[in-house]
């Protein structure tokens, strides 16, 4: 056979000849990247992609959830302290912590199902960047594979198993920030131990300092390959801080407090996360199985006040205690994923055929609601014990009908149970769902390194449990509430083209739709159910990487989109929260001598806050700088400057009401998280 290219992808590595038939062949240890980003004859879509660890080790990253903003279109912004989990908005999307876009670690899902803040809480302050070897991303309802959140897209993140030397990295910066990291896989009984330890610090810009402390641990055990061989992985993270949430703009523009003030000094949280969980890989002359069994255990305290004195005047003519509230849960859960993918051939026809289980189970004793003044809880909301249980099974096939056309078919099933004790009785209950979600891609080429992808699929997500059980208002029990539905479906179409006409860009282009049914989301800020509309979002995405010569490097990712209701109501059909275009482009320079560098610029563009469009958020636009210098073959150090040009932007901002302490009635007003101001940190690093 004559090999033409070859890709390390998530199930199987697949090699190409003249006819564009694909075999499973073996690979010795040393896996070679030169082509890792080129998915041309191996994808089923133009959004599918593998960002390598080099691109993510050469670019300036202000927080650890920043790694994915080398998805393209993705933007990770924040809205209160660092120790929360991020916002993410994609496609239309502002997907608040998570939900509808699926996150995976090491095989372990991220987002958190019925979680104290927010459903699909994703909270990726556990990540260390420096050793993330890939990350695999999907966007869109067309993977029979991925299940709960994964409307908008999905990201697979692994950490290597074996790095060069052991690192010793520190890097010091502006407003009390520290971090040190040690890391090394020295070889065991025939395999790489890899550990990672990271020691962090930061106040931040914020009149009150953040003191935010991270006490962060990985350590792998591994032998062979992804593809053919085991590893035990074990994770442990500890995060507490002070958060300076996002603040009303009167309290600013009167002086009240500054861009970096807060209207609540006793806000923050406290975190944890412990994981172990199992791989193994097995390939066989005409088959790839894949297994993982995962443990985790978790806990979040999280104090927020976002309207400050509004419910405390509205039920005491006062402002003693103010609005601050509790939300707090202790996670246990648990679960697998196996699948497998057989090789063959029909009637001279090339096919795989996969299959697949995955199952989780959550408990959670308790998720609980409370208000609190200064850390200090004085009433209970309510407080639950919830276990949730989900199965799902996939099967796909993918016929290679001639030597430029092929197609991937796929259904998924998947089935949810649900069991609410609250100590509001009316709440508890059991609920359940099932739901079949069929998938389509055709491929067409490639023709000249060009190929057509059309693709349709049906996606869902999960609801909050207890949501599921509701039946009256935790704060007004006299007030009945509607129960959500346990599973929301989404339909989602999408035409792209992938293309190397030009030796060294690869491009991608995609038009997409999807449609959200009409749903019932749980606000786990109010403990209660907050009625939602049918959606329809359409949009295009440009994803382009240029490499000319090997020391430099260009990348543009650049999105628009469209998010409406689909019906008619009188406060409009503008979908709050959705940005209608981002950017994030950038150059890298590297083998130039001893220097190396990268600069990038993110634009995320002005958002409805209010279904009329009458009130929008600004436009922001953030570039970050990396300087670096090897002193050695094993030495080098680096320059971050972040918001290099000092830009006043907002990281998020909303518009709702709130009452401050000197004010005699409630005020709807833009409530912004500032971005941090020109920002200098600096990294040594040292391989033994």
């Amino acid at each position: 056979m004559k090999v033409r290219k070859f890709l390390l992808c998530s199930s199987v590595v697949l090699f190409s000849d003249v006819s564009g038939a694909f075999d499973s062949v073996e690979l010795s240890t040393v896996e070679v990247r030169a082509k890792a980003e080129n998915l041309e004859g191996i994808t089923s879509a133009a959004n599918e992609g593998i960002v390598s660890s080099q691109r993510i080790s050469a670019v300036p990253i202000l927080r650890p959830g920043e790694s994915l903003e080398m998805v393209p279109g993705l933007i990770v912004t924040q809205h209160t302290g660092d120790g929360k989990a991020n916002q993410y908005l994609l496609r239309g999307f502002n997907l608040d912590h998570g939900t509808d876009f699926a996150t995976y670690v090491g095989g372990i899902p991220v987002n958190m199902p019925t979680h104290a803040h927010g459903q699909g809480y994703t909270d990726l302050n556990f990540l260390i960047p420096e050793l993330i070897d890939r990350v695999s991303y999907r966007k869109g309802p067309y993977y029979a594979e991925e299940g709960d959140f994964s409307s908008a897209g999905a990201a697979h993140i692994d950490y290597f198993r074996k790095i060069d030397g052991t690192l010793a990295q520190i890097t010091v910066g502006q407003h009390g920030y520290a971090r040190s990291l040690l890391a090394g896989s020295p070889e065991l009984g025939g395999g790489s131990l890899l550990y990672g330890l990271e020691l962090f610090h930061n106040d931040g810009p914020w009149e009150v300092h953040e003191n935010y402390r991270r006490l962060n641990g990985i350590l792998r055990y591994s032998q062979g390959t992804r593809f053919d061989g085991f590893s035990i992985t074990g994770m442990a993270y500890k995060g507490d801080w002070t958060s300076t949430d996002q603040i009303a703009q009167r309290a600013i523009d009167s002086g009240q407090v500054n861009r970096f003030g807060t209207l609540d000094p006793t806000t923050g949280g406290k975190t944890i996360r412990y994981s172990l969980s199992g791989e193994w890989a097995k390939r066989g002359e005409n088959s790839q199985t894949n297994a993982n069994i995962w443990w985790l255990r978790s806990g979040l305290d999280l104090w927020s006040n976002f309207q400050y004195c509004l419910s405390d005047y509205a039920a005491n003519g006062n402002c003693n205690t103010g609005d601050q509230f509790k939300q707090s849960e202790r996670r246990d859960a648990v679960g697998f994923f196996i699948s497998h993918a057989l090789y063959d051939k029909w009637g001279g026809l090339d096919v795989t055929n996969s299959f697949g289980l995955q199952s989780r189970i959550d408990k959670i004793y308790p998720v609980g609601l409370y208000n609190t003044s200064a850390h200090t809880t004085y009433n209970t909301v309510r407080e639950d014990s919830v276990t949730q249980r989900s199965i799902g099974f996939w099967a796909q096939n993918e016929t290679r009908w001639t030597s430029w056309f092929r197609s991937v078919q796929g259904l998924r099933a998947d089935a949810y149970d649900f069991s609410v004790d609250s100590n509001i009785a009316a709440n508890s209950g059991k609920a359940n769902d099932q739901m079949v979600t069929p998938k389509l891609s055709l491929i067409f080429g490639p023709w000249q390194k060009t190929e057509l992808y059309l693709n349709y699929g049906h996606g869902f997500h999960s609801n909050d449990a207890r949501g599921t059980t509701i039946s009256s208002d935790p704060s007004n029990p006299s007030t009945s509430l509607d129960k959500v539905n346990p599973l929301v479906r989404t339909k989602g179409y999408e035409v792209g083209v992938r293309t190397e006409v030009v030796r060294g860009w690869q491009s991608t282009i995609s038009l997409w739709q999807l449609d959200a049914a009409s749903e019932l989301l749980f606000v786990g800020d109010a403990g209660t159910t907050e009625p939602s509309r049918p959606s329809r979002r359409y949009g295009v995405e440009w994803t382009n990487f240029y490499r000319p010569t090997n020391w430099l490097a260009f990348d543009a990712d650049l999105s628009w989109s469209h998010a409406r209701f689909k019906d008619t109501a009188p406060e409009g059909d503008y979908i709050p929260g959705a940005a209608t275009t981002t950017a994030n482009v950038g150059v890298t320079i590297d083998h130039m001598g001893p220097w190396f560098g990268a600069l990038r610029m993110r634009y995320c563009g002005p958002r409805p806050l209010i279904e009329n469009n009458s009130v929008g958020s600004q436009a922001s636009v953030l570039t970050n700088l990396r300087l670096g210098y090897r002193i050695d073959k094993r030495t080098n150090i680096a320059l971050d400057v972040y918001n290099v040009f000092d830009r006043k932007a907002n990281d998020i901002e909303y518009w709702y009401d709130s009452q401050l302490a000197n004010e005699t009635s409630s005020v709807f007003d833009r409530h912004v998280h500032p971005t941090e101001p020109r920002t200098f940190r600096v990294t040594l690093a040292h391989r033994f």
